[in-house]
């Protein structure tokens, strides 16, 4: 039966995808603004500060969002009320410690040299605090399957940043203080939104009970490791760069890095998808049916990415150009733009497998296996980097960490679910023709 527009429009999958690529989109024209607003030293300056913020987010996010939706989607109201207050005790506990960190650091200015280190230090209290409300209302509103006021509080925090900065552009005062502001402010205003529309159910903090806080807090522990590490691993390249090569080998690095976002666009949409279905056959004790989504889901991304890692292999100057400007173009970013696609054609097996281990009840495995790519992707960058004294050697250092994800990973699913390379690509290419025949072929050969 064919789905009306309406009911296409009311799907969650459907608002989920294109939430998640109208974001993606307004989120790379954020950037195209920033790299052509500030020199490559104060834009790694920026993109160093955002790297610490996500990290401490990280262990935010990590700790709660996913016990937030586990303990709090469905329940009854009374319990709904208790585990929500319980949720806001516990994020404002952990911003108030972040905060009181950042401010402890405040007397010690004066002996730190590292300008990026210095703003960190001065914004990163304030911006924790302004981000709250709407971050603990995301996770509410995930919980609760509302995929329009995501997108259209996510519209909210980045259109505005993008009108401010065009502003600050048109007058030529664009400035690295002025991003700082302006990112305060947008989350601040985010917030406000949150609590006029009454998303935030903030009065549930009267609701709180130390039983839940102790059950979110245990369970928490263990989701928390997972994503942090993930977070560090995303995150080593930065600060090793701004170590040893400044902020602007930063800036450099994270534009191609910047633009990879329209690969996580089609795997995190799979990925959701794929996740539900393998959990509900995993539930079913279907380990076949695992099995068959796993090299389904993961085998069509890497036939899909294969003619990506193409196209940008030959427009990478001009994608590099178009985001970050001309300035750009003769640097080391449209040829670590090249190696990235080229590895994106693995990334949907290496994702897959993590997601797989978490389906089937062994998120200790992929706690290790995410631990072992970072020890991989440390020790490459800091071999990388001696050797070499440029972005190269971080970035050509990238495949080792990937590979060594994807062999562990390999190695640990294997004993519980049945599959091989050559299943995923053999899976993969019959479901795209498959996909192909039935929506491009069949069609048109019906109009003809």
């Amino acid at each position: 039966m064919r789905l009306s527009n309406l009911e296409i429009l009311k799907n969650k999958h459907f608002l989920a995808l294109i939430g998640n690529g109208i974001i993606s989109v307004v989120s790379v024209l954020n950037m195209a603004l920033i790299y052509r607003a500030m020199d490559k030293a104060h834009v790694g300056m920026w993109f160093f500060f955002v790297t610490v913020y996500a990290l401490s987010d990280a262990i935010r996010n990590g700790f709660l969002s996913t016990a937030t939706v586990k303990f709090y989607a469905g329940t009854e109201k009374a319990r709904a009320k208790e585990v929500l207050g319980s949720v806001w005790f516990l994020a404002i506990a952990i911003t108030l410690a972040f905060a009181l960190i950042s401010l402890a650091a405040l007397p010690f200015l004066g002996l730190i040299q590292s300008e990026g280190t210095l703003i960190v230090i001065k914004w990163f209290a304030i911006t924790c605090i302004s981000a709250l409300p709407y971050t603990v209302t995301f996770w509410i509103l995930v919980a609760d399957e509302r995929y329009l006021a995501i997108l259209w509080l996510r519209l909210v925090n980045n259109g505005i940043t993008i009108v401010a900065i065009s502003v600050f552009i048109y007058l030529n005062q664009m400035s690295l203080q002025k991003l700082l502001i302006i990112n305060v402010v947008t989350n601040s205003i985010t917030s406000l939104a949150s609590i006029l529309a009454r998303y935030t159910q903030f009065k549930t903090f009267f609701s709180r009970t130390t039983t839940c806080i102790k059950e979110l807090a245990n369970y928490g522990k263990y989701s928390l490791a997972t994503n942090l590490s993930s977070n560090l691993l995303s995150s080593a390249d930065t600060f090793i760069l701004n170590i040893f090569l400044g902020p602007a080998a930063v800036a450099v690095y994270t534009l191609p890095l910047r633009l990879m976002e329209f690969v996580e666009i089609p795997l995190r949409s799979f990925i959701g998808t794929g996740m539900s279905g393998m959990a509900t056959a995993f539930n079913k004790n279907d380990m076949a049916r695992v099995a068959d989504i796993f090299k389904k889901y993961s085998g069509m991304l890497t036939w899909l990415f294969i003619p990506m890692a193409i196209l940008a292999f030959f427009f990478a100057d001009f994608a590099i150009g178009l985001l970050g400007g001309g300035k750009y173009v003769n640097t080391e970013a449209p040829v670590v733009y090249r190696l990235f696609m080229i590895m994106a054609i693995l990334y949907p097996i290496d994702r897959f497998n993590g997601v797989t281990l978490d389906i089937i009840h062994l998120p200790k495995i992929n706690f290790y296996k995410v631990l072992v790519m970072l020890a991989s992707c440390v020790t490459t960058d800091l071999i990388g980097v001696y050797f070499t004294k440029s972005i190269y050697g971080v970035a050509f250092a990238s495949p080792f960490t990937l590979l060594s994800g994807i062999l562990v990973g390999y190695f640990a699913l294997r004993k519980h679910v049945n599959y091989s390379f050559g299943e995923v690509f053999r899976y993969g290419y019959a479901e795209c023709v498959a996909l192909i025949k039935a929506k491009v072929i069949s069609p048109f050969s019906k109009k003809s």
